[in-house]
């Protein structure tokens, strides 16, 4: 086998990077998790270091949760600090969950220093827009919504119109097949955007909430769900005692889940001459699968414990 010096291999990277820059190639890498659901989970705490630990070896631009993290009661705090620890950009998103326990949206948002639940930022070239799917269509409306309002709708498109960079939507709820309510007019909005731009186009929408590990590509946009970090919900019907007496007691909701063995975690690499590149990690039930307690198969490709490595395409954005 033909052997090659450091310096060689060196070199050979350096040049393919110049390249990259010369062409107007522009990658980010992003570290990611969603649902990792604290007050569900009595092992949460392990999770968020696991994930932690996995980014001072990955090394992304940024660190970003999807959503359904926690309440910012106070037995929760390690929680916050754990991700407060982590020394680059981080960004969070508002899930439903976030309002439990009788939590306001405004309480939610202060508890993470965040100004507003949707929001933009950029880094490495590419503009970053997060989406808040938790608006009420009427304000008599009760319990958990999927829904981007009138108000969010226009600051989007708004948001659009002055883009000059790729874009990737964040949101906790989606907006492809299975999103938010009003996910069709949405995409049309986005669908619309890209047929008259080069340079910002949307190239895909990462998401959680239905701790699903889903990726599907709707008119040249990718719609990719990203897996809870801790379970797949199965409901009240489907419970099962899977750990200690104490933790069933302490943690009133975990019987009704099939949690994952491991946290579940995912570091995305997107390069605007058309790849998404995302790691898979694997892990298993613990106690029975879904299926052996009952819950419906119809989304079994889905629902696993796991994320699958995915090399997904899209057409290179023009720089």
């Amino acid at each position: 086998m033909k052997q090659y010096s450091f310096l060689t291999l060196f070199f050979c990277l350096v040049t393919t990077f110049s390249i990259a820059q010369k062409n107007g190639i522009k990658k980010v890498k992003i570290g990611m998790f969603a649902d990792v659901h604290v007050p569900t989970m009595h092992d949460g705490e392990s999770r968020l270091k696991a994930f932690m630990d996995s980014m001072k070896t990955a090394k992304p631009d940024f660190i970003i949760e999807l959503g359904d993290f926690s309440t910012p009661a106070e037995k929760y705090d390690y929680a916050f600090k754990i991700w407060e620890s982590y020394p680059g950009p981080k960004y969070h998103l508002i899930g439903n969950h976030e309002m439990d326990g009788g939590t306001t949206l405004a309480q939610a948002l202060a508890h993470r220093k965040m100004p507003s639940s949707y929001y933009t930022f950029d880094q490495q070239g590419f503009r970053f827009i997060i989406l808040d799917g938790n608006d009420k269509k009427s304000p008599e409306l009760k319990g958990y919504q999927e829904h981007v309002g009138t108000v969010q709708l226009a600051w989007l498109k708004a948001e659009l119109e002055k883009a000059t960079t790729p874009i990737i939507i964040f949101s906790h709820q989606g907006l492809g097949l299975d999103g938010v309510d009003n996910a069709a007019e949405i995409r049309a909005m986005l669908e619309a955007h890209n047929a008259k731009t080069k340079k910002a186009k949307i190239i895909a929408n990462f998401y959680g909430h239905v701790h699903y590990d889903r990726a599907e590509e709707v008119n040249g946009i990718w719609y990719i769900c990203i897996n809870s970090m801790s379970y797949k919900w199965l409901g009240e019907e489907y419970g099962h005692v899977r750990y200690s007496d104490e933790i069933d007691k302490n943690y009133k909701w975990i019987k009704y889940t099939a949690p994952y063995k491991d946290p579940l975690y995912t570091v995305v690499e997107i390069s605007t001459n058309g790849v998404i590149q995302i790691a898979g990690k694997k892990s298993s039930w613990v106690g029975p699968s879904p299926w052996d307690v009952g819950y419906p198969d119809k989304n079994k490709a889905y629902d696993r414990p796991g994320i699958r490595e995915k090399k997904l395409r899209f057409s290179p954005v023009n720089q």
